[in-house]
């Protein structure tokens, strides 16, 4: 994998930055031989990892990423109290089920964050992916995924299908332009 020439010292800018930090922050200090030695890893260790990244789809959008994380905490919070709710009345009305939610997306970052938003939010959890990467090992690209949920109370198996791809899927695929 070859860098780009603006990249060539550098090929992860904010990493870099990261690692200069920390190391900083870690050895509680500012001196010439801890700033020297900062800027020696902050260089090298990003060269030295570089080829082992996978390549990750940038934001485009991040004001829309910071308002879909407020939308997310807003849930999580709702859900909370709705749950609670469900689990201190009589447990025999709840209807757990599993429910398939076809995914528009196809990249692993916005399919890690859609599924991690719907195990954070009470009531949800992801289960699996579909179809297995594994069973895709031939290059061919799959027709279609499906996220597998697990839902504490199922009433409307098209209506949670229809809120997840709405409220969570489509902001997604505008923050990563997917």
């Amino acid at each position: 994998m070859r860098l780009e020439a603006r990249f060539k010292w550098l090929p992860t800018p904010f990493r870099s930055l990261l690692l200069f930090t920390v190391w900083l922050l870690l050895n509680n200090s500012v001196s010439a031989g801890h700033i020297i030695l900062a800027t020696i890893l902050a260089i090298v260790i990003p060269l030295i990892t570089y080829r082992f990244r996978t390549k990750q789809p940038l934001i485009i959008k991040p004001w829309r990423a910071f308002t879909h994380l407020l939308l997310v905490l807003y849930d999580i919070i709702t859900a909370n109290v709705e749950v609670a709710i469900k689990i201190l009345g009589p447990t025999k009305k709840l209807r757990p089920g599993f429910v398939l939610v076809p995914l528009d997306i196809d990249q692993a970052m916005p399919i890690t964050i859609l599924a991690s938003t719907v195990s954070l939010t009470p009531g949800t959890v992801s289960a699996e992916v579909y179809p297995w990467p594994e069973s895709v090992k031939s290059g061919e690209k799959p027709e279609r995924k499906y996220l597998l949920i697990h839902v504490l109370d199922l009433t409307d198996e098209q209506a949670l299908i229809d809120t997840i791809k709405s409220r969570y899927e489509a902001p997604l695929k505008e923050i990563f332009e997917c």
